[in-house]
């Protein structure tokens, strides 16, 4: 049992913090209040003058796929082979012991949904896992989030020489693997009166997007892009969540029309392709501001893992209001990743992660002094 005790607690449910204390047993949050009473065997944390967060969650990350080195051998983020392998799962390439998940922790980032990168139309499972453990296995919350499809210039780019060479090309292999998964779809139910199709593992794994079980996880920078993949979920009936939306500032009415979740960025760094013109840190707030659930995103390794927060910062620095800002890299990113009832705020029940910081999670001058994942300190 710990007491973590007298820390200012911004619990990502309330705008305004309080000091409290925090009880841990087992892994959980069991009780939070002023001067708790706890047991002479209780480990004592001493967070005075701490400012203490809900772990940090990133929505949108590539952690553990591209290991921390150059070339092939270490980069598994990608299928070059096929640009429909919606078969494919995060969970098996996954790699642990990579240096950037200690970074990670570092920075108080206690989870990552994470998965295959965007060179491919339709590209696998992503997963949700705590950045904590040295089997993947044991690190998992949730092992099907949703399944990634790209849009734009990366599958434009990755398969031009072989057999997608324009967006429309990129649109018209998702519907065709979605009317496949159609048609097999109900055979499947008609298997009673006929006989059963035979095993197709890729469409199989394309079912639960169909039956609105898990959404597709958009890849889309471009307005056109971003309509284009409403379009095609509106034809189909299923569940999509938008990522990167660096256009989003241009289209803001219309995405808070949609209601869908919004992962915005990576926003630092050089505008690398011609679709990135518009990256802004503004963007982030603009659409929070006129009521769009919106995550921060690092797009790890393109913004290393660990400055999470300070990506949160500058989209404060650039307009977007502090508590949004702290959604957007705790409960906001817990529920795109489809994981809220367990981590992303401070509440009696959910897991104890939890970061301590020596003052303003958004400044860079600030330092993290401890993190904590399942009450246990890996940081």
């Amino acid at each position: 049992m710990i007491c973590v005790r007298n820390g200012l607690v911004y619990d990502a449910v309330h705008e305004q913090p309080e000091v409290l204390d925090i009880l841990v047993d087992q892994g959980k949050l069991v009780k939070m209040g002023a001067h708790l009473e706890v047991s002479e065997d209780c480990e004592i944390v001493d967070a005075e003058g701490l400012h203490v967060y809900p772990g940090f969650v990133d929505a949108h990350s590539h952690l553990g796929t591209a290991g921390s080195g150059i070339g092939f051998e270490g980069n598994d983020s990608n299928e070059p082979t096929d640009i429909l392998t919606p078969h494919l799962r995060a969970i098996d390439c996954i790699e642990p012991m990579d240096i950037s998940f200690k970074e990670a922790r570092e920075g108080g980032v206690t989870t990552v949904c994470t998965g295959p990168g965007s060179a491919n139309v339709v590209g696998g499972t992503f997963i949700t896992i705590k950045t904590a453990g040295k089997r993947v296995d044991d690190m998992v919350i949730n092992d099907r989030v949703a399944m990634k499809c790209a849009f734009g210039e990366n599958p434009k780019r990755c398969y031009r020489d072989k057999n997608n060479a324009s967006r429309m090309s990129t649109a018209a292999k998702l519907r065709e693997i979605l009317f496949k998964t159609q048609e097999y779809d109900a055979k499947l139910k008609a298997a009673e009166k006929h006989k059963k199709p035979s095993f197709d593992m890729k469409l199989d794994a394309m079912l639960p997007v169909l039956h609105r079980e898990i959404p597709l996880k958009v890849h889309a920078h471009r307005a056109d892009d971003i309509f284009t993949a409403l379009r095609i979920a509106k034809e189909f009936n299923v569940r999509l969540t938008l990522e990167h939306v660096t256009d989003g500032s241009l289209i803001v009415e219309d995405l808070a029309k949609e209601n869908v979740m919004l992962a915005v960025g990576p926003s630092f760094g050089h505008r690398s392709k011609f679709e990135l013109k518009n990256k802004s840190f503004k963007t982030a707030g603009d659409l929070a501001n006129a009521g769009c659930h919106v995550s921060i995103i690092t797009d790890a390794p393109v913004i290393p893992q660990q400055y999470l927060r300070l990506c949160a910062g500058f989209a404060i620095k650039d307009g977007m209001k502090p508590f949004d800002a702290l959604k957007a890299i705790t409960i906001n990113a817990a529920e795109h990743a489809n994981v809220a009832d367990r981590v992303g705020s401070l509440e009696v029940g959910k897991d104890a992660d939890f970061v301590l910081i020596d003052g303003s999670a958004f400044e860079s001058s600030s330092k993290v002094i401890a993190t904590y994942i399942d009450g246990k300190r890996v940081a």
